[in-house]
């Protein structure tokens, strides 16, 4: 690989990616795909098999001063659940990886376990290895997935095309807006350990942070339904940068209605609060794991229904670009400006 004069916050994340392995070609058939999606894809005599894995870093995604040991165990497994639900396949195994320095007692490891295990026996999935090691500062925490799916089934993030629908499942920003509302409360209590939190009344918000689910009842949905997305992702760093990715594998363009786009009146309310706009949360704020999909038009009269789904726009083609319709009928082209671990200005 040639030496480079960028520098890696120029790059961002998906840039970073794509600079490192932009130059690697597959070199077994057993690798259906590789690297650019939520899961790769490996074919073993006639099993489709998908992985997946994700770490989780002390300080950078997670903070123990408003973060429980149990829930953070639950929500690394979610993590990565979730993206086995994106390529509309079921994990059956995760591997847990693990390095905390000596500031961490045995009870709290147990809770972390216990919340491991929790997410393990809720969406029947086996803890079925893993490492541990100690740490010199901190905590690591590293888990990989394993699922599987029918070929027919499984979904990529390339396969839109002009005309398709843009549906997402439940609804958007309440877990960014969950953590503005923690890290508001960890702020004063540094500057006054005597002061109380104040959370009543936004349980929701918590739970969509702290203790997220991912979509499994919605893959139970399609299998039932024989409902064949054409592309999917799930909502970890912001619908924007989602719908962006589909778009460029894609290569298309899309067109989101942001009176379409769903947020729950508990995060309006907040938002409200912050003087945050409900919309800016929705699009960037990420960590929902919910899932963004397309759909034929024809698809269309089989989740119109669905409580939990919402249409919220439609694919067009590459020249007309990617789109938001605002609340006021004005065109903004989409722009993805959730999470990025390099950038210069990251947004948690």
């Amino acid at each position: 690989m040639k030496q480079t004069t960028k520098k890696i916050e120029d790059l961002g994340e998906f840039g970073l990616i794509r600079h490192l392995t932009g130059d690697i070609t597959l070199k077994n058939p057993e690798t259906q795909k590789g690297i650019g999606d939520d899961a790769a894809v490996l074919k073993y005599g006639g099993k489709f098999i998908l992985v997946s894995t994700d770490m989780l870093l002390e300080g950078i995604h997670f903070n123990l001063i408003y973060t429980p040991m149990k829930h953070l165990g639950y929500k690394a497994v979610v993590a990565n659940l979730s993206d086995i639900y994106a390529m509309n396949g079921i994990p059956k195994q995760i591997f847990v990886s693990l390095a905390f320095s000596s500031k961490f007692s045995l009870a709290q490891i147990e809770n972390l376990y216990a919340g491991i295990k929790l997410a393990c026996d809720n969406y029947n999935v086996d803890l079925a290895g893993g490492d541990t090691s100690s740490s010199v500062t901190g905590m690591s925490l590293n888990i990989a997935v394993i699922g599987e799916a029918e070929k027919e089934r499984i979904v990529y993030r390339k396969g839109a095309k002009k005309n398709d629908l843009i549906c997402v499942t439940g609804d958007l920003g309440a877990a960014y807006l969950g953590l503005q509302l923690l890290e508001r409360e960890k702020k004063i209590f540094l500057s006054n350990p005597e002061v109380q939190p104040e959370l009543e009344g936004y349980d929701y918000l918590l739970q969509r942070q702290l203790k997220p689910e991912p979509r499994a009842e919605i893959i139970e949905f399609f299998h039932k339904e024989n409902i064949s997305p054409t592309a999917m992702i799930d909502i970890s760093d912001g619908l924007s940068s989602e719908i962006l990715h589909i778009c460029e594998q894609s290569g298309t363009g899309c067109k989101l209605f942001a009176d379409h786009i769903p947020v729950d009146p508990e995060t309006e309310r907040l938002a409200a609060e912050f003087n945050i706009t409900p919309l800016v949360a929705a699009l960037n704020g990420g960590e929902d794991y919910e899932l963004v999909f397309t759909i034929s038009p024809g698809e269309y009269v089989k989740v119109k229904d669905h409580k939990q789904i919402k249409t919220i726009g439609h694919i067009t083609a590459r020249k007309d670009g990617c789109n938001l319709i605002t609340h006021d009928g004005l065109l903004v082209p989409l722009q993805a400006q959730g999470w990025d671990a390099y950038s210069k200005r990251p947004q948690r």
